[in-house]
C-alpha cells in the first residue's frame, strides 16, 4: 500500500506496555500506519507505571492510562488486581466513548485485557500481537476475544485455541533496520553486553570475571557494557578496581547503534533482543533470563541458535570461565563470526511491521 495511501481518518488504539519489549512493537506498527494513512489518529492505552509513559511521550503519539494490575502469580496483590478489572474496564469504556476508534491492538500486558474486551464488547474489530514464543496469560485469553492473532515464532502457534493466526515475526524498531547499512565507527573487536532496560545481574558480573581472565592471557577487545541503573554503581566500581576498560552506562539511548558496532553481542533472550539481532544480521551469546514464564526465553534463543546466528549459554553453566572462553573463541576464529551474522540475517523477518499495519488496514470498514 503506497505511503498516504488512505485519505480518510482512521483511529486507531493501541494497547499493552509493562515493558518495553511490549510497547517498541506496537510503536513500530504505528509508524507504519501513519505511512500509509497521514490522517490517522493513534491513541496509546497503557498502565500507570512512569517508564510506559516516557516511551510513548518519546515518540509524540498520544497516550491514555488505565489502572490496571498483573494477577498470575502474585498471591493477594493478583486478588487485588482482579479487583480492580471492573474500574478499569469503566475507564476503558470512557476511553472507547471519547475516541471512537476504528480497530484496536493489543500488544501484550494487562493493558491489553480491559482494552480488547471493551473493543469485544462494542463491536470493534480487533487483534493482538504476542512477541514471545510461549504467550502470555492475557494474550492466551484474549485469543478467545479478538478477530486475528498475529505471531512471532511458529512455535507460538500451539497455544492459541481461538483467532485467525498470522505468523508475522516480531516489529523491530525502524533504526535497527536502517543500523545494518550503516559503517561501524571502530575497528577493533567489540563485545555489547546488554541484559535488557533493566540489566541483569548474573550477566554483569560473569562479564567482568570474563575481561579479568582475558586481561591476565593479554587479549584486548572494546567492550560496551549496559549495566542496567540499579546496578550501575556497583558494577562500575569493580571495573575501576579490578583497572578493566569499558564504556559501562547504566542505559543505552542508540541501541541500534551500539549493536551495529559490536562484532558480538552478549544479551538475554527476549523476544525484541532476538528479532532486532537477527535484523542487524549480529552473532550473539544468548543467556535466557531462567525464570520467564515456561522458560520462553530458551525458546527464543533456540530459534537463532538453531538457524546458526547464536550461540547459547545457560544461566547456570554462565561464568568468567565459560564467557571468557567463548569470547575468545570467536576473536580467534572471524570466519565462523562472519557465518553466524549471515544466519543471523537470514532468520530476519523485517517486514513484520508492515505486515501486520497491511493486516489491519484490512480490518478496518471504510
Amino acid at each position: 500500500m503506497p505511503p498516504g495511501e488512505i485519505k480518510t481518518e482512521i483511529r486507531v488504539m493501541i494497547a499493552g506496555g509493562g515493558t518495553g519489549g511490549h510497547l517498541f512493537p506496537g510503536l513500530a506498527v504505528a509508524r507504519e500506519i501513519k505511512k500509509r494513512c497521514e490522517r490517522a489518529k493513534i491513541l496509546f492505552v497503557t498502565g500507570t507505571k512512569r517508564m510506559e509513559s516516557e516511551i510513548i511521550r518519546g515518540s509524540y503519539f498520544d497516550q491514555a492510562s488505565i489502572a490496571v494490575e498483573g494477577m498470575k502469580g502474585r498471591g493477594w496483590r493478583g486478588a487485588l488486581g482482579l479487583l480492580k478489572l471492573p474500574w478499569s474496564l469503566f475507564q476503558c469504556l470512557g476511553i472507547f466513548h471519547r475516541f471512537k476508534p476504528h480497530l484496536v491492538l493489543g500488544v501484550g500486558g494487562y493493558s491489553s485485557g480491559p482494552v480488547c474486551v471493551s473493543a469485544k464488547l462494542l463491536g470493534i474489530p480487533s487483534a493482538i500481537h504476542e512477541q514471545n514464543s510461549y504467550p502470555g496469560f492475557t494474550n492466551r485469553l484474549l485469543c478467545l476475544v479478538v478477530d486475528r492473532v498475529f505471531i512471532s515464532f511458529e512455535e507460538s502457534r500451539e497455544y492459541f485455541s481461538g483467532g485467525s493466526l498470522y505468523l508475522t515475526g516480531n516489529p523491530v524498531r525502524e533504526q535497527f533496520l536502517e543500523a545494518k547499512h550503516q559503517d561501524r565507527k571502530d575497528g577493533r573487536f567489540t563485545i555489547l553486553a546488554v541484559g535488557g532496560s533493566q540489566g541483569a545481574r548474573a550477566l554483569n558480573d560473569a562479564l567482568v570475571d570474563a575481561l579479568v581472565i582475558m586481561k591476565q592471557r593479554g587479549i584486548e577487545l572494546r567492550v560496551i557494557h549496559q549495566t542496567g541503573r540499579s546496578d550501575y554503581g556497583r558494577v562500575l566500581a569493580a571495573y575501576r578496581e579490578k583497572g578493566l576498560q569499558g564504556e559501562v552506562t547504566a542505559f543505552i539511548e542508540d541501541m541500534a547503534g551500539a549493536c551495529r558496532e559490536a562484532d558480538l553481542v552478549l544479551s538475554r533472550a527476549g523476544a525484541g533482543a532476538v528479532f532486532e539481532l537477527a535484523a542487524l544480521g549480529k552473532p550473539s551469546i544468548l543467556v535466557p533470563y531462567p525464570y520467564a514464564a515456561n522458560h520462553h526465553q530458551e525458546t527464543n534463543a533456540g530459534c537463532l541458535v538453531k538457524a546458526g546466528g547464536a550461540d547459547l549459554i545457560l544461566q547456570e553453566a554462565l561464568s568468567g570461565e565459560t564467557l571468557a572462553d567463548s569470547v575468545v573463541k570467536y576473536m580467534q576464529n572471524p570466519g565462523v563470526l562472519k557465518n553466524m551474522a549471515a544466519n543471523a540475517g537470514r532468520a530476519a523477518m523485517p517486514a513484520a511491521a508492515q505486515e501486520i499495519a497491511n493486516l489491519l488496514m484490512g480490518m478496518i470498514p471504510l
